[in-house]
């Protein structure tokens, strides 16, 4: 047999003396292309853990909703109805936060000037009961006689009365009644505009005229502004603290 050359074959380097070999560049290429799928997974969830952690440990309760209906208030009136209302409980701010709706316009007059974000308004004010989230509101005549016709607003001498407001002859000064249609033929007239508007209404206090209490005197308003308490805020005590700190102001 002849003598065979014998082939000069390669060393095979094992996967260690591979990566060992690449430069750190090479390294991190090498790990991107072969891992980056569960690498962006891995970011994602750790991102949103981080993100639920820091709003778990950061979010402030919320001690009361509130919210101004055609009324405006400037910076400083603004800063007195909420954050004045902690320093009256003597709350902790970085824990604790009252939610101030503003820019809120309601008005069934078509030629007023922001009739086109009433619906808007409506919208928001619908949600926010419904979902438990308003229990105060600071209004205008307008406003509360919408909202009284709609039956939202608690009993305001009852309150008074259940949340220990002091003694209701103190409060009938400022109690203010509104009207609440409990059915109506409204539908039956769309119809036939022949018919006369009939209703079946319920008359009892509604709210209250703060325009004299503290806050608002202070501030030079010159309309009446009303106070009413949703009928399902479930903080009805805290809705009659901030009533004790309207009316208590600068005095506390």
């Amino acid at each position: 047999m002849g003598s065979q050359k014998r082939k000069n074959i390669p060393f095979k380097k094992s996967s260690n003396e591979k990566w060992n070999s690449l430069s750190g560049k090479q390294k991190a290429r090498y790990v991107w292309d072969y891992y980056k799928f569960p690498i962006a997974v891995c970011l994602i969830c750790l991102y949103i853990v981080g993100y639920t952690a820091y709003g778990h440990f950061t979010k402030k309760e919320v001690l009361l909703y509130t919210a101004l209906v055609n009324v405006s208030a400037g910076e400083q009136l603004t800063n007195e109805l909420d954050g004045g209302f902690l320093d009256f409980l003597g709350a902790d701010a970085s824990k604790t936060e009252l939610e101030l709706y503003t820019g809120i316009n309601l008005t069934d007059d078509p030629d007023a000037p922001n009739h086109e974000y009433a619906y808007a308004s409506r919208v928001k004010i619908i949600a926010s009961i419904d979902d438990e989230k308003l229990d105060v509101v600071l209004m205008n005549r307008e406003a509360f006689d919408t909202f009284a016709q709609n039956g939202y607003f608690y009993n305001m001498e009852e309150l008074i009365r259940d949340t220990d407001l002091q003694s209701t002859a103190k409060w009938e000064p400022y109690l203010v009644s509104g009207t609440a249609i409990l059915e109506d033929n409204a539908d039956e007239l769309l119809q036939d505009s022949s018919l006369e508007y009939q209703a079946v209404t319920e008359e009892y206090p509604m709210g209250l005229n703060v325009s004299q209490a503290g806050v608002f005197r202070q501030a030079g308003f010159e309309d009446d502004v009303y106070l009413g308490v949703l009928k399902n805020s479930p903080r009805m005590e805290m809705a009659a603290e901030y009533i004790r700190y309207l009316f208590a102001w600068p005095e506390k």
